[in-house]
């Protein structure tokens, strides 16, 4: 099977980095920084109201442009590599992806529409202060009265979780884990932002003290719908930190030709010469790696079985790999400069670092893989 990008989603691409460039470049990424908010509302309906990008993988029905995976993964990149400040990840790859994976129409159409039109923000709770990915971690607890559900509790690392309007809580009923959601304001709910290295990312803590919630699917039967949105949210965040690799090698390179020193540029010397190709080699190979586990996201491999799960842990081991070392080179590369608070080297090493170890680190992401395809 040969894969390529059609022409239809080079165009989305061509459209999405036209817009980021717009609205995203780095003085206003350093601004966004420093908002409590994290990000720029206005551009937030922009994004949905003129690319309709919120909703690219939301079925029509819904209120989406009923796009697939692969079209996701074309703009991740171009987000990763503009470093967009925006609960995108958090809204699309996280929530949606769990709605859409949760059996439950009701939530479906109730929740959907909102997201798609970028009138609602979204995130998952997941992790707690264990940092567990896996469903002996979750242990907030889920009561029932009658029709009525209230958690109690502490999640932490929630993405947006300070803004988000709704959120999908993963917790623990008597039935077993299950998912719920919890829209903003609701009584009970604390949002405390949280200090993080990249500050393009916005965390909270939230608290839970008998908080009214929703059930979102079947009681006891949410595990399988996380675990598989969190093998979708890997290949979003692998895509992501191609264009992030791939950002940092530009920039090293172009560096590398401008920066003289003993009267030539120092790309001219082999020190310089074998780090730019051992980097290219790397972000090539990072690009095949999502891409191919975007396909099989999308369904659109000839295998027979269900290869997410395993293409999307090699993604994310090898994707955060290699946009760690290509951010670290890229400042050893331009030296003394690319320490500094002035130059964006920085930024996009501190997002590396923190994606490295976002929804799993390599570690547990390679040891994941092992397990998967029987090893």
């Amino acid at each position: 099977m040969k894969f390529a990008f059609s022409e239809e989603q080079d165009e989305l691409r061509a459209a999405v980095r036209r817009f980021l460039e717009d609205k995203s470049p780095e003085a206003e990424v350093r601004r966004l920084m420093d908002t409590a908010e994290g990000y720029d509302p206005a551009v937030w309906a922009q994004m949905a109201a003129q690319l309709e990008l919120q909703g690219l993988i939301i079925p029509e029905e819904f209120g989406g442009c009923g796009f697939g995976f692969v079209e996701l993964t074309v703009v991740l990149e171009e987000m990763g590599r503009a470093l967009l400040c925006a609960p995108y990840f958090s809204s699309v790859a996280l929530a949606t992806n769990l709605l859409l994976s949760c059996d439950d129409a009701e939530a479906k159409k109730d929740f959907l529409p909102g997201i798609a039109a970028g009138t609602t923000t979204a995130t998952v709770a997941l992790t707690e202060e264990s940092g567990r990915l896996d469903e002996p971690g979750v242990t907030l607890g889920a009561t029932r009265a009658g029709n009525d559900w209230a958690l109690t509790g502490e999640k932490m690392y929630v993405f947006d979780g300070h803004t988000a309007d709704l959120v999908l809580v993963a917790a623990r009923a008597a039935a077993g884990v299950s998912v719920f959601a919890v829209e903003r304001g609701a009584p009970g709910l604390v949002a405390t932002p949280l200090e993080v290295l990249d500050q393009t990312r916005k965390q909270a803590r939230l608290s839970f003290d008998a908080t009214p919630a929703r059930l979102v699917g079947a009681e006891g039967q949410g595990w399988p719908s996380l675990e598989r949105m969190l093998d979708l949210a890997a290949v979003a965040l692998a895509a992501e930190q191609v264009g992030g690799a791939q950002r940092v090698l530009d920039m090293a390179v172009e560096y590398a030709k401008v920066r003289m020193q003993f009267g030539r540029p120092i790309g001219g010397f082999q020190a310089i010469k074998h780090k730019c190709a051992e980097l290219l080699l790397e972000v090539e190979s990072a690009r095949s790696a999502a891409y191919y586990a975007g396909w099989a996201a999308a369904g659109l491999t000839e295998q027979d079985t269900d290869e997410l799960p395993a293409v999307a842990s090699l993604a994310k081991a090898y994707c955060s790999d290699a946009y760690t070392h290509a951010a670290t080179e890229n400042i050893q590369i331009h030296g003394g400069i690319g320490f500094t608070w002035e130059h964006p080297a920085h930024l996009y090493y501190k997002r590396a670092r923190t994606s490295e170890v976002l929804l799993g680190d390599p570690s547990h992401h390679r040891e994941l893989f092992a397990r998967r395809i029987g090893i």
